[in-house]
């Protein structure tokens, strides 16, 4: 991928990418990651080490007490597979378990790497269907060993018949660069337990679909075959890449969920300064087209959502160092995001197919986008019939205040958007209304100082999205998600002298999610608050790095109206130092951010403390 913004000096010296590679996209190859390997190389004692376990830190998922049939779906060993076709293999469901109806179905990812590597992106499909996207860990020459479990309940379906499996890592090996990623991917089935607790019990919604999988999911991503992963790529921002399928007529609910990833000139959108302040400093290469970017879905040509993704950073971006061993939020189990399309079933229930199509605002290359259409049937109807209500989708509300001297000054982004659907469908559930809407509002305040050396990204997303649904006895169910996304990356360059430089970097990271979904009999809630703070120092001597250190903190806290789980852990230089699990629920429920970080976090406030101290920055800190 090519460079971040946030290393403007380097390009004249290096005249090679600074971060992560995330995906081979192009040919590009990555100093950075030379660095560290080189770094982590250097001690032959380290050759002779154990191997290092990374992790993503997470709530551990509620497994049945079901004894699980277990299969190992998938081993192989992806050594030179950049530019070729996804590995394969028939997948079958379960045929000899006790049971047939299961509860929770586990995907468990296990992979060990060693030697030298770039981080990679990497996805598996069942026929087309994204089940999982993530990132692998970038190795050490005494090899790393790393886990990742995901709940695929939700695809329950799916996973009931024969599919075609296929996974596509883009690696890359040769004399430099020796690491091949050993994978086993597994599937647990857990059966049902006979009993239920008081709890589930009582977890009564009229409206089935909200606490039940898809009848049916289908695919929205390339065909096979191809020598590449089935996702799109979006390139730019006349990009609009689409899909034609049609609807089964029996249906009375569908969401579109769908998969985000950014890379190369867009890894690190959120930091890349306006095209007037490029031009103006003559900064050609640079990757631009400022720090916002939306992923806009449309059915037909009419957007019926959008997504503002989360700041996922991969295990080699900004300074590698920071996650290891704790990964970055989101980078071992990248979030996927549910758009409710049910009103619209009334328009796509005609027999005809219908076209599903992704852009992104602003884009650079490249962006890897898919999506599953989850559908509901009725099985006591052979077609179904609706009506659109009501749409509003007015356009994006964007500004954007620049205030630069050469190349030191501060840019402030905002924007907003809202999309409102509103229809009903008429099943043999009675006629059901359905309204969705989703919210969204951004701001990204950014100073760049000290000749350019230093920048400063200071963001916050809030991404809400409502579901409201009528039914025929007049009640209303409700599934509401409220999110915010924060940012705060700080990154400096001080000269040294003697041909050296020092590459500082502090970043805060972390989102907040509440769900509820209630109805006339109650309601049930859920709160997470995840957030890291990283700190990062390397001493670059010509084209070696002489030292390097990363640290890093992160406070997880999930709560729910039957239980709650908490971890506080932190780590420097690859040791975990402290590492504290609670499943305790606090007599407190108020939401308090970790760390000191708050001032960063108000806004204005926030913006009016950074312009006041970094707004005319000359030297680095």
């Amino acid at each position: 991928m090519a460079f971040s913004f946030l290393f403007l000096v380097f390009f004249s010296l290096l005249q090679q990418p600074l971060f992560s590679t995330a995906t081979l996209h192009s040919s590009t190859s990555l100093f950075r990651s030379q660095l560290i390997s080189q770094l982590d190389s250097s001690s032959s004692s380290s050759k002779n080490a154990t191997p290092t376990t990374y992790f993503e830190v997470t709530k551990p998922i509620n497994l049945p007490k079901t004894k699980p049939c277990s299969y190992l779906v998938l081993q192989h060993d992806f050594g030179y597979t950049y530019g070729k076709p996804p590995v394969l293999a028939n997948y079958t469901p379960p045929s000899n378990c006790p049971s047939q109806k299961f509860s929770k179905i586990v995907l468990e990812w296990k992979a060990t790497c060693k030697g030298r590597q770039f981080d990679r992106i990497f996805g598996v499909w069942l026929s087309g269907v994204e089940i999982f996207r993530s990132c692998t860990a970038e190795p050490r020459a005494n090899g790393i060993i790393w886990t990742v479990k995901k709940d695929i309940t939700r695809y329950y379906s799916l996973l009931m018949t024969n599919q075609t499996l296929a996974v596509y890592i883009g690696n890359l090996v040769d004399s430099t660069y020796t690491g091949v990623y050993n994978v086993k991917l597994f599937i647990h089935f857990y059966p049902a337990e006979e009993k239920h607790s008081d709890n589930e019990m009582n977890l009564v919604y009229s409206y089935k679909p909200f606490d039940s999988g898809a009848d049916l999911i289908l695919p929205i991503s390339r065909n096979l075959p191809l020598n590449d992963g089935l996702w799109f790529e979006v390139e730019n921002s006349t990009d609009v890449l689409s899909k034609e399928l049609k609807i089964p007529q029996n249906a009375y609910r569908a969401v579109l969920e769908v998969y985000v990833s950014f890379h190369e000139n867009d890894e690190f959108w959120y930091s890349n300064p306006p095209n007037d302040y490029i031009t103006a400093n003559n900064l050609s290469g640079t990757p631009g087209n400022g720090a916002f970017r939306e992923v806009v879905v449309s059915v037909d040509d009419m957007i019926v959502g959008a997504v503002w993704p989360f700041t996922v950073i991969y295990t080699g971006g900004v300074n590698p160092l920071l996650w290891r061993p704790i990964s970055g939020i989101g980078s071992f189990d990248l979030p996927s995001y549910d758009i409710e399309i049910t009103p619209l079933l009334g328009k796509i229930l005609d027999g005809h197919t219908h076209k599903i199509s992704f852009s992104v605002t602003d884009a650079l290359n490249v962006w890897y986008i898919d999506a599953n259409l989850h559908l509901w049937l009725d099985e006591k109807s052979i077609k179904t019939e609706g009506k659109l209500l009501e749409y509003s989708g007015l356009p994006l509300s964007f500004s954007l205040v620049t205030n630069f001297t050469g190349i030191d000054g501060s840019f402030l982004t905002n924007a907003s958007r809202s999309i409102t659907l509103t229809g009903w469908v008429k099943s043999s559930y009675g006629n059901i209304t359905t309204k969705s809407a989703q919210s969204l509002s951004y701001g990204n305040y950014m100073v760049m100082g000290n000749e350019g050396n230093l920048q400063i990204v200071d963001q916050i997303i809030y991404f809400n999205d409502t579901v409201d649904v009528m039914m025929p006895s007049s009640s209303v169910q409700s599934l509401d998600s409220f999110k915010k996304f924060l940012l705060f990356l700080y990154t400096d360059n001080v000269d040294k002298g003697d041909d050296s430089y020092a590459s500082i970097s502090n970043i805060t990271l972390g989102f907040d999610d509440k769900r509820v979904k209630s109805s006339e009999f109650g309601s049930f809630s859920s709160f997470t608050e995840n957030m890291q703070n990283a700190q990062g120092y390397m001493l670059v001597k010509g084209r070696l790095v002489v030292s390097g250190l990363g640290s890093t903190q992160q406070v997880y806290k999930y709560k729910d109206d039957s239980c709650c789980y908490s971890r506080n852990i932190s780590s420097s230089n690859y040791t975990i130092q402290y590492d504290k699990v609670s499943d305790n629920c606090p007599r407190s429920t108020s939401s308090r951010w970790p760390f000191s970080f708050g001032k960063f976090w108000s806004v204005p406030a926030r913006r009016v403390f950074l312009a006041s101290h970094f707004g005319d920055v000359k030297h680095g800190v």
